[in-house]
Protein backbone atom coordinates (compact mmCIF):
# COMPACT_ATOMS: atom_id res chain seq x y z
CA UNK A 1 0.00 0.00 0.00
CA UNK A 2 3.10 2.62 0.57
CA UNK A 3 3.88 2.04 -2.92
CA UNK A 4 0.59 2.24 -4.15
CA UNK A 5 0.30 5.49 -2.17
CA UNK A 6 4.13 6.46 -3.23
CA UNK A 7 3.04 5.97 -7.47
CA UNK A 8 -0.44 7.92 -6.77
CA UNK A 9 1.93 11.21 -5.51
CA UNK A 10 4.31 10.90 -8.37
CA UNK A 11 1.87 10.47 -10.87
CA UNK A 12 -0.02 13.45 -9.65
CA UNK A 13 2.76 15.50 -8.87
CA UNK A 14 3.79 14.66 -12.80
CA UNK A 15 0.28 15.46 -13.95
CA UNK A 16 0.24 18.98 -11.97
CA UNK A 17 4.30 19.87 -13.31
CA UNK A 18 6.02 20.00 -9.98
CA UNK A 19 9.20 18.73 -9.17
CA UNK A 20 9.53 16.60 -5.68
CA UNK A 21 11.01 20.29 -4.36
CA UNK A 22 8.36 22.22 -5.40
CA UNK A 23 5.97 20.11 -4.18
CA UNK A 24 7.96 19.55 -0.80
CA UNK A 25 7.63 23.42 -0.24
CA UNK A 26 3.47 23.36 -1.03
CA UNK A 27 3.53 20.82 1.93
CA UNK A 28 5.94 22.40 4.13
CA UNK A 29 8.80 19.14 3.95
CA UNK A 30 12.08 18.70 2.17
CA UNK A 31 12.19 17.40 -1.54
CA UNK A 32 13.86 14.41 -0.23
CA UNK A 33 10.77 13.33 1.99
CA UNK A 34 8.79 13.25 -1.54
CA UNK A 35 11.08 11.52 -2.71
CA UNK A 36 10.95 9.08 0.00
CA UNK A 37 7.32 8.65 -0.38
CA UNK A 38 7.25 8.00 -3.94
CA UNK A 39 9.94 5.46 -3.34
CA UNK A 40 8.06 3.19 -0.87
CA UNK A 41 11.21 3.64 2.20
CA UNK A 42 11.90 5.51 4.92
CA UNK A 43 9.29 6.48 7.21
CA UNK A 44 5.23 6.39 5.99
CA UNK A 45 3.86 9.64 5.66
CA UNK A 46 1.53 11.06 8.58
CA UNK A 47 -2.12 11.79 7.53
CA UNK A 48 -1.46 15.38 8.39
CA UNK A 49 1.08 14.85 5.46
CA UNK A 50 -1.69 12.92 3.28
CA UNK A 51 -3.98 15.97 3.25
CA UNK A 52 -1.43 18.66 2.28
CA UNK A 53 -0.39 16.16 -0.64
CA UNK A 54 -4.43 16.08 -1.33
CA UNK A 55 -4.61 19.90 -1.11
CA UNK A 56 -1.50 20.34 -3.22
CA UNK A 57 -1.92 18.06 -5.79
CA UNK A 58 -5.94 18.46 -6.09
CA UNK A 59 -6.46 15.14 -5.10
CA UNK A 60 -10.03 15.33 -4.00
CA UNK A 61 -9.24 13.57 -0.96
CA UNK A 62 -7.91 10.34 -3.12
CA UNK A 63 -4.93 10.29 -0.84
CA UNK A 64 -6.40 10.69 2.42
CA UNK A 65 -8.56 7.61 1.68
CA UNK A 66 -5.52 5.72 0.82
CA UNK A 67 -3.95 6.12 3.98
CA UNK A 68 -5.57 4.39 6.69
CA UNK A 69 -4.64 0.84 4.15
CA UNK A 70 -0.93 2.53 4.26
CA UNK A 71 -1.03 2.88 7.92
CA UNK A 72 -2.13 -0.27 9.19
CA UNK A 73 1.24 -2.04 7.47
CA UNK A 74 2.90 -0.63 10.17
CA UNK A 75 0.89 -3.11 12.70
CA UNK A 76 0.92 -7.46 12.75
CA UNK A 77 -0.49 -9.03 10.27
CA UNK A 78 -3.65 -10.29 12.95
CA UNK A 79 -4.20 -6.81 14.10
CA UNK A 80 -4.94 -5.36 10.24
CA UNK A 81 -7.18 -8.21 9.83
CA UNK A 82 -9.14 -7.43 13.38
CA UNK A 83 -9.21 -3.65 12.24
CA UNK A 84 -11.01 -4.81 8.75
CA UNK A 85 -13.75 -7.14 10.20
CA UNK A 86 -14.43 -4.14 13.18
CA UNK A 87 -14.91 -1.76 10.08
CA UNK A 88 -17.74 -4.33 8.47
CA UNK A 89 -18.76 -5.77 11.37
CA UNK A 90 -22.99 -5.91 12.10
CA UNK A 91 -22.61 -6.53 16.19
CA UNK A 92 -20.02 -5.42 18.24
CA UNK A 93 -19.99 -7.25 21.83
CA UNK A 94 -16.69 -6.10 24.01
CA UNK A 95 -15.34 -6.51 27.40
CA UNK A 96 -12.91 -3.74 28.72
CA UNK A 97 -10.76 -4.94 31.67
CA UNK A 98 -8.62 -1.59 32.09
CA UNK A 99 -9.97 1.16 29.77
CA UNK A 100 -12.88 2.78 27.55
CA UNK A 101 -13.26 0.73 24.60
CA UNK A 102 -11.96 3.12 21.57
CA UNK A 103 -14.96 3.23 19.53
CA UNK A 104 -16.29 4.97 23.00
CA UNK A 105 -13.57 7.21 24.05
CA UNK A 106 -13.05 10.73 23.95
CA UNK A 107 -10.63 12.55 22.64
CA UNK A 108 -8.77 13.95 25.73
CA UNK A 109 -8.54 10.33 27.09
CA UNK A 110 -7.88 8.57 23.91
CA UNK A 111 -4.28 11.04 23.95
CA UNK A 112 -3.87 10.17 27.62
CA UNK A 113 -4.28 6.46 26.89
CA UNK A 114 -2.01 6.04 23.59
CA UNK A 115 0.50 8.37 25.45
CA UNK A 116 1.82 5.35 27.21
CA UNK A 117 1.65 2.91 23.83
CA UNK A 118 5.41 1.87 23.51
CA UNK A 119 5.37 2.26 19.86
CA UNK A 120 5.16 5.88 19.63
CA UNK A 121 8.46 7.44 18.51
CA UNK A 122 6.99 11.20 18.89
CA UNK A 123 4.57 13.69 19.07
CA UNK A 124 3.24 13.50 15.89
CA UNK A 125 2.85 10.12 15.85
CA UNK A 126 0.55 10.44 18.87
CA UNK A 127 -1.48 12.57 17.52
CA UNK A 128 -2.07 10.13 14.23
CA UNK A 129 -3.13 7.27 16.54
CA UNK A 130 -5.65 9.92 17.83
CA UNK A 131 -6.76 10.95 15.01
CA UNK A 132 -7.49 7.48 13.84
CA UNK A 133 -9.18 6.59 17.03
CA UNK A 134 -11.91 9.65 16.37
CA UNK A 135 -12.06 8.65 12.83
CA UNK A 136 -13.35 5.12 13.42
CA UNK A 137 -15.98 6.41 15.70
CA UNK A 138 -17.76 8.06 12.74
CA UNK A 139 -19.43 4.57 12.00
CA UNK A 140 -21.42 4.66 15.21
CA UNK A 141 -23.45 7.54 13.47
CA UNK A 142 -23.72 5.99 10.03
CA UNK A 143 -26.99 4.52 8.44
CA UNK A 144 -24.84 0.68 8.22
CA UNK A 145 -23.75 1.23 12.13
CA UNK A 146 -23.23 -1.90 14.27
CA UNK A 147 -25.16 -2.81 17.30
CA UNK A 148 -22.49 -1.90 20.01
CA UNK A 149 -22.33 -4.02 23.49
CA UNK A 150 -19.92 -2.80 25.74
CA UNK A 151 -19.26 -4.56 29.42
CA UNK A 152 -16.95 -2.55 31.32
CA UNK A 153 -15.09 -3.52 34.45
CA UNK A 154 -15.93 -1.23 37.68
CA UNK A 155 -11.48 -0.68 37.30
CA UNK A 156 -12.65 0.90 34.36
CA UNK A 157 -14.46 3.58 36.22
CA UNK A 158 -12.34 3.92 38.70
CA UNK A 159 -9.04 4.41 37.15
CA UNK A 160 -8.95 8.46 37.01
CA UNK A 161 -6.94 7.86 33.05
CA UNK A 162 -5.43 11.46 32.14
CA UNK A 163 -6.47 12.88 35.82
CA UNK A 164 -10.03 13.64 37.30
CA UNK A 165 -10.68 16.39 34.64
CA UNK A 166 -10.41 14.23 31.17
CA UNK A 167 -12.39 11.22 33.73
CA UNK A 168 -15.02 13.29 34.29
CA UNK A 169 -15.86 14.23 30.33
CA UNK A 170 -15.03 10.32 29.55
CA UNK A 171 -17.50 9.04 32.38
CA UNK A 172 -20.53 11.70 30.55
CA UNK A 173 -19.66 10.71 27.39
CA UNK A 174 -20.41 6.87 28.56
CA UNK A 175 -23.85 8.31 29.85
CA UNK A 176 -24.79 10.08 26.90
CA UNK A 177 -23.83 7.66 24.56
CA UNK A 178 -25.28 4.66 26.88
CA UNK A 179 -28.86 5.71 26.23
CA UNK A 180 -28.42 5.59 22.59
CA UNK A 181 -31.12 2.90 21.04
CA UNK A 182 -27.98 0.65 19.43
CA UNK A 183 -25.51 0.94 21.85
CA UNK A 184 -26.05 -0.93 25.12
CA UNK A 185 -23.38 -0.23 28.13
CA UNK A 186 -22.83 -2.61 31.40
CA UNK A 187 -20.69 -2.39 34.94
CA UNK A 188 -19.34 -5.51 35.99
CA UNK A 189 -19.01 -5.04 39.68
CA UNK A 190 -15.88 -5.98 41.86
CA UNK A 191 -18.24 -7.68 44.13
CA UNK A 192 -18.98 -10.79 41.09
CA UNK A 193 -15.46 -11.72 42.22
CA UNK A 194 -13.26 -13.82 39.70
CA UNK A 195 -14.12 -14.86 35.87
CA UNK A 196 -12.58 -16.35 32.71
CA UNK A 197 -11.32 -13.16 31.46
CA UNK A 198 -9.50 -11.48 33.90
CA UNK A 199 -6.37 -9.46 33.37
CA UNK A 200 -7.20 -9.38 29.92
CA UNK A 201 -9.98 -7.48 27.34
CA UNK A 202 -12.43 -9.65 24.90
CA UNK A 203 -14.34 -8.48 21.89
CA UNK A 204 -16.40 -10.76 19.80
CA UNK A 205 -17.54 -9.14 16.05
CA UNK A 206 -20.65 -10.69 14.20
CA UNK A 207 -20.00 -10.49 10.19
CA UNK A 208 -22.55 -9.35 7.45
CA UNK A 209 -22.38 -13.24 6.56
CA UNK A 210 -23.53 -14.54 9.97
CA UNK A 211 -19.70 -15.22 10.70
CA UNK A 212 -17.77 -14.33 13.68
CA UNK A 213 -14.83 -13.69 14.97
CA UNK A 214 -13.03 -13.13 18.39
CA UNK A 215 -10.04 -11.38 19.82
CA UNK A 216 -8.39 -11.02 22.84
CA UNK A 217 -6.01 -8.30 24.19
CA UNK A 218 -3.57 -7.62 26.96
CA UNK A 219 -0.87 -4.71 28.00
CA UNK A 220 1.20 -5.71 25.34
CA UNK A 221 -0.33 -8.20 22.94
CA UNK A 222 -3.58 -9.68 21.21
CA UNK A 223 -4.67 -12.21 19.59
CA UNK A 224 -7.16 -13.00 16.73
CA UNK A 225 -9.46 -16.41 16.71
CA UNK A 226 -11.43 -17.24 13.31
CA UNK A 227 -11.78 -21.11 14.45
CA UNK A 228 -15.94 -21.73 15.09
CA UNK A 229 -15.38 -23.53 18.00
CA UNK A 230 -13.15 -21.55 19.80
CA UNK A 231 -14.77 -18.75 18.96
CA UNK A 232 -18.17 -20.24 20.23
CA UNK A 233 -16.35 -20.59 23.17
CA UNK A 234 -15.62 -17.28 23.74
CA UNK A 235 -18.95 -16.01 23.08
CA UNK A 236 -20.27 -18.17 26.03
CA UNK A 237 -17.68 -16.50 28.14
CA UNK A 238 -19.30 -13.35 27.33
CA UNK A 239 -22.68 -14.22 27.69
CA UNK A 240 -21.54 -15.02 31.74
CA UNK A 241 -19.63 -11.61 31.90
CA UNK A 242 -23.02 -9.96 31.06
CA UNK A 243 -25.25 -12.08 32.72
CA UNK A 244 -23.45 -11.05 35.87
CA UNK A 245 -23.15 -7.09 35.28
CA UNK A 246 -25.47 -4.84 36.59
CA UNK A 247 -28.22 -4.12 34.59
CA UNK A 248 -28.06 -1.72 32.05
CA UNK A 249 -30.17 1.24 33.92
CA UNK A 250 -28.26 0.13 37.30
CA UNK A 251 -25.03 0.29 35.20
CA UNK A 252 -25.25 4.07 34.19
CA UNK A 253 -26.59 5.25 37.96
CA UNK A 254 -23.42 3.75 38.86
CA UNK A 255 -21.25 5.63 36.14
CA UNK A 256 -22.85 8.73 37.16
CA UNK A 257 -22.20 7.88 40.66
CA UNK A 258 -18.59 7.78 40.22
CA UNK A 259 -18.66 10.93 37.94
CA UNK A 260 -20.55 13.29 40.45
CA UNK A 261 -18.27 11.84 43.32
CA UNK A 262 -15.38 10.84 41.76
CA UNK A 263 -13.33 10.03 45.10
CA UNK A 264 -16.20 9.61 47.19
CA UNK A 265 -17.33 6.15 44.68
CA UNK A 266 -19.85 4.29 44.29
CA UNK A 267 -22.30 2.48 46.13
CA UNK A 268 -22.68 -1.14 44.45
CA UNK A 269 -26.08 -2.66 45.08
CA UNK A 270 -26.74 -5.78 46.49
CA UNK A 271 -27.73 -8.94 44.56
CA UNK A 272 -31.43 -8.87 45.68
CA UNK A 273 -31.85 -4.91 44.84
CA UNK A 274 -30.41 -6.32 41.46
CA UNK A 275 -32.47 -8.54 40.54
CA UNK A 276 -35.78 -6.48 41.49
CA UNK A 277 -34.41 -3.37 39.05
CA UNK A 278 -33.80 -6.33 36.57
CA UNK A 279 -37.47 -7.52 36.78
CA UNK A 280 -38.83 -3.65 36.54
CA UNK A 281 -36.25 -3.29 33.53
CA UNK A 282 -38.02 -6.60 32.06
CA UNK A 283 -41.76 -5.05 32.32
CA UNK A 284 -41.05 -1.46 31.11
CA UNK A 285 -39.57 -2.75 28.10
CA UNK A 286 -42.13 -5.02 27.42
CA UNK A 287 -39.64 -7.63 26.82
CA UNK A 288 -41.42 -10.34 29.32
CA UNK A 289 -44.85 -9.97 30.99
CA UNK A 290 -44.20 -11.24 34.30
CA UNK A 291 -47.85 -11.78 35.02
CA UNK A 292 -49.05 -13.98 31.76
CA UNK A 293 -50.31 -10.80 29.41
CA UNK A 294 -50.88 -8.54 32.69
CA UNK A 295 -54.15 -10.61 33.95
CA UNK A 296 -54.91 -12.23 37.36
CA UNK A 297 -52.73 -15.59 38.05
CA UNK A 298 -55.64 -17.81 38.71
CA UNK A 299 -55.68 -19.77 42.42
CA UNK A 300 -55.10 -23.49 42.06
CA UNK A 301 -57.46 -25.36 43.80
CA UNK A 302 -55.78 -27.84 46.78
CA UNK A 303 -56.33 -31.45 45.45
CA UNK A 304 -59.47 -33.71 47.47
Amino acid sequence: MAALFGARVRRLRTAAGLTQAELGARTHVVGTRITQIERASGAKPTLELARALDAALGADDLLVELWPYVYREAFPDWSRKFMEHAERAVVVREYAAHVVPGLLQTEAYARAVLKVGRTLGNEEQLEERVGVRMGRQERLGMPDRPDLWVVLDESVLRRPVGGKPVMHEQLARLLGIGSEPHITVQVLPFDQGEHEVMGGSLTLLTLPDGSEVAYTEGAHYGQLVEDPHEVRSFALTYDRLRAAALPPLMSLDMIRSVMEGYNRGAKVPSRSERRRVAQEQLQQSGRRQLRGGGGRIPRRRPRP
